[in-house]
């Protein structure tokens, strides 16, 4: 095995490389990351004034408490099903919810690959 073989099997990322990468790709993507936060916040409080959230174990209309955490639940799309939305335009609001939260998603591991990516190619492991 020559030289350049045994440094390219030893060579590794180098997890805080890794980490400051991902953390540089978030900041260059700040201003879509903050659009889509104010997006949620807007359609959390639609959905406290057109939603006609209901706690469903007691049929009362939730608080504001309550339908935000609805909000954070549907748009990590878990949907425990306790509190639920009993109006057409709830139902609407949660459904643009839960898109969110996978377009949130899909965002931060996108970041997270390509931040592995580059710390990769600084490595030496993935050509540039």
């Amino acid at each position: 095995m020559d030289n350049a073989a045994k440094d390219t099997v030893r060579a590794r990322i180098q997890p805080r490389r890794a980490i400051a990468e991902f953390a540089m790709v978030l900041w260059h993507l700040r201003a879509i990351l903050a659009i889509l936060l104010m997006l949620f916040l807007i359609l959390s409080v639609a959905m406290y004034y057109v939603g006609g959230t209901v706690d469903a174990s007691t049929r009362t209309q939730s608080s504001l408490g309550q339908t935000a955490y609805f909000c954070a639940v549907t748009a990590l799309t878990i949907g425990y099903g306790d509190v639920v939305p009993t109006t057409m335009l709830g139902r609407i609001v949660a459904i643009l919810l839960g898109l969110l939260g996978v377009l949130v998603t899909g965002v931060i591991t996108a970041s997270a690959v390509y931040a592995i990516q580059v710390a990769a190619q600084r490595a030496g492991l993935l050509p540039r």
